[in-house]
């Protein structure tokens, strides 16, 4: 009887997944399916369970060939389906150990299952992919082969030994640094499946169960962690930059009250300080929110031929007095027939802002260039502005474009940059279909902004 009811939650379980998966959403259908699975694999090693011959061959017939998880429905019932196609009335019938190897083998989770001695006797294709199955053979290996990591080890044993459900988070070591979030259920048999005195079953509470196994979902939580910590470190940096010119404009309005405001001497002195500050959080606050758009994608590109010399003169000729305060000599390399493809106001922000970074973190009387050429067998077109500054360390290159990343934050803040310039350069250049990246020595920087070749 009770095989019966295994056997038929399984079917019911997968049947609600596919509905789910069809007019409802992804999560709800796999928490559906892995309901089935665990409803097919209790069916499976309670028929083995009752029929044993010893404890080392109970579980390790289910891992056969690695498809532990789809023997379990080999006797359920098939499963028909109306063919709203077929004119003729027919039905269409799909085993049900079809629609359950599909589903587990098609799952992003791992879903791993141990006996009673700590043998994994199951696995499906992201399991193995996770612990890097040499020969994709897991049959009777021991948990601790797989994995040295002590939660996971403990979390399986305490589904085992303390028939309970467990859950923890585990990171794992090695080329790539991964975070799991692991979920562990006892797979029980209770006394009652193999007890009947005539037509009467004796209950769960009278008799107990038995733990014959556990079986783990292992969720993978990398990008969901990642995100958290950039969201973190998003917050903590805006709050750090946007605290240190509030805290400079109340500081002067503070002083300003206190009777400042009558020394002509000082008075438009501390006047200055707080509209630069001011100046500076609306530049931020700006930023934030133009970078927001772009990430979000709201900002949709429309791509045309454009002159590029041309628009490289408008921007030097908007920066031309902050590049004369530092001596800085500003150099058009564009040849006058170059033409790319982009759109023109997002172009020349783009330039703009790595054209004024040259101009700030260059050597006073030093030189700034924009140049082009074209990667015929790439089909792109390279537009390089180089810099003959100090240049950038190693170190900080691959994390240069982020956002609020500083190589010298003191002098980037006194330079009166907001850290988002070069994200954003970043950003629009891949709403361009393209890539922004850097080459730096001792003798300078060059950024460069790939464009798809203009047709």
């Amino acid at each position: 009887m009770t095989n019966l009811l295994y056997r038929s939650a399984a079917l019911v379980l997968l049947c609600a997944a596919l509905i789910a998966l069809a007019f409802y959403s992804i999560p709800l259908a796999i928490s559906f399916a892995l309901g089935a699975a665990g409803g097919a694999l209790a069916h499976l090693l309670f028929k083995r369970e009752r029929f044993p011959s010893n404890q080392s061959s109970q579980l390790t017939t289910v891992a056969n060939d690695n498809r532990a998880i789809t023997a379990s429905a080999q006797n359920a019932p098939e499963l028909t389906a109306s063919n709203p196609d077929n004119t003729r009335g027919d039905t269409e019938t799909l085993p049900a150990s079809t629609l359950l190897e599909a589903t587990m083998e098609s799952m992003r989770e791992g879903v791993l299952v141990v006996d009673r001695s700590m043998r994994v006797v199951a696995a499906n294709k992201a399991a193995q992919a996770l612990f890097d199955f040499a020969t994709g053979v897991v049959e009777r290996r021991r948990l601790t082969e797989l994995t040295r990591n002590p939660a996971i080890h403990s979390a399986f044993l305490a589904a085992l030994e303390q028939d309970e459900r467990a859950e923890v988070k585990v990171e794992t070591l090695g080329q790539e640094r991964r975070t799991f979030d692991i979920r562990i259920a006892p797979l029980r048999r209770t006394a009652s499946d193999s007890i009947t005195k005539g037509n009467v079953h004796a209950t769960d509470q009278t008799l107990g169960a038995e733990v014959l196994g556990a079986v783990g979902i292992f969720f993978d939580i990398t990008r969901l962690e990642r995100l958290e910590r950039v969201r973190q470190e998003f917050l903590s940096n805006v709050s750090h930059e946007l605290r240190t010119p509030l805290t400079a404009i109340l500081t002067f309005v503070e002083t300003l009250e206190s009777g400042a405001l009558e020394e002509p001497e000082n008075n438009r002195r501390f006047l200055a300080v707080i509209r630069r500050n001011a100046a500076r959080m609306q530049n931020l606050i700006n930023d934030i929110l133009e970078l927001s758009a772009i990430e979000a994608g709201t900002v949709r590109v429309q791509a045309a031929p454009l002159h590029l010399h041309n628009v490289v003169a408008d921007v030097f000729t908007a920066l031309a007095a902050r590049a004369a305060e530092r001596r800085i000599e500003l150099r058009n390399d564009v040849p006058h027939e170059a033409i790319v493809s982009g759109e023109r106001n997002r172009l020349e922000q783009m330039i703009t802002n790595l054209v004024d970074n040259a101009i700030k973190f260059n050597a006073e009387g030093g030189r700034v260039s924009v140049s082009h050429r074209r990667d015929g067998k790439r089909e792109r077109d390279i537009i390089g502005v180089t810099d003959t500054g100090e240049g950038i360390a190693p170190e900080h290159i691959e994390r240069i474009f982020e956002r609020f990343y500083r190589v010298d934050r003191a002098r980037s803040r006194a330079l009166g940059g907001t850290g988002l310039g070069l994200a954003i350069v970043k950003h629009l250049a891949r709403a361009h279909d393209g890539e922004a990246r850097v080459e730096s020595n001792s003798d300078g920087s060059t950024f460069i902004i790939e464009l798809p070749e203009a047709k």
